[in-house]
């Protein structure tokens, strides 16, 4: 008779737990996405394909603006500080240019001299998340609550009450999180032009930055650099002289997102 009471026992509890883990949501399941396009090539604007395209504009999210204008949109990506930034800084005072910086919340405790200095220069500071994780993976409230903490910490550092511009990290997304993103305030800014910029154990000279840019250069380009690059720093004055002479102007995201509302452009007439 024990017996049976307890294979009973171990039924009933085999079955509680299938529905445990059948009511839990599975976030790591969810389809989660890995940002990616087709590289531009002679001046004609990257591609990011119908499916990516749709999924963004479903959302008001940005990868590129208007292939028709001349405009390039700077933003650079802060994980840590690499002693690269302050020459970065000087440079776009210098020729003028506005940038967009994505930070994680390490930078602004390790770096919290440069962020002012980001602030007072007139740059927009992105939400890149408080501690750089998967944000795909995570439930809505660990979502919100790696913005709303890197948020804090800008506002404790600089004044500044929040962010409205966020990335994910590595460009992993889903749509829960550029939904979630939306209801919480935060428009999502993808890019048009990049290339591998981030491994510091490889360094090369500024040609190999300076050439990436000048060969994706394109109308409407929303370019990501990496800060903890010295080839990024060191091909940025030149980059910027040569784009402005074949007649590109550079502005803030700001402008991206009001040319959008103004002009109420779809990715299907821009593709």
């Amino acid at each position: 008779m024990w017996k049976h009471h307890i294979l009973g026992f171990m039924l009933c509890t085999i079955v509680m737990i299938v529905a445990i883990l059948t009511l839990q949501p599975n976030y790591a399941a969810a389809e989660q996405h890995s940002w990616g396009f087709t590289r531009s090539k002679d001046g004609l604007g990257a591609d990011a394909g119908a499916k990516f395209e749709s999924i963004l504009e479903r959302y008001g999210a940005f990868y590129k603006g208007n292939p028709n204008e001349k405009v390039v949109y700077l933003t650079f990506d802060n994980g840590f500080e690499a002693g690269y930034t302050e020459g970065i800084l000087d440079t776009l005072r210098k020729e003028n240019v506005p940038a967009t910086f994505f930070l994680v919340g390490h930078y602004i405790d390790s770096a919290p001299e440069l962020v002012k200095q980001m602030v007072k220069d007139g740059h927009i500071i992105g939400n890149h998340s408080y501690k750089h994780p998967n944000m795909a993976k995570l439930s809505d409230e660990e979502m919100v609550e790696e913005w709303r903490k890197f948020d804090e910490a800008l506002k404790e550092l600089t004044g500044i009450e929040r962010t409205y511009y966020a990335r994910p990290p590595e460009g992993v997304f889903s749509e829960r999180m550029l939904e979630l993103g939306n209801k919480n305030g935060y428009t999502h800014m993808f890019w048009s032009i990049a290339f591998k910029d981030w491994d510091t154990d490889k360094t090369h000279g500024k040609e190999y930055a300076y050439n990436h840019l000048m060969n994706q250069l394109h109308p409407g380009a929303l370019i990501l650099m990496h800060t903890v690059s010295k080839h990024n720093a060191d091909a940025l004055p030149d980059f910027i002289r040569e784009a402005k002479k074949q007649g590109y102007r550079f502005e803030s995201l700001d402008n991206l997102v009001m040319d959008y509302h103004l002009n109420n452009w779809k990715w299907d007439k821009w593709s």
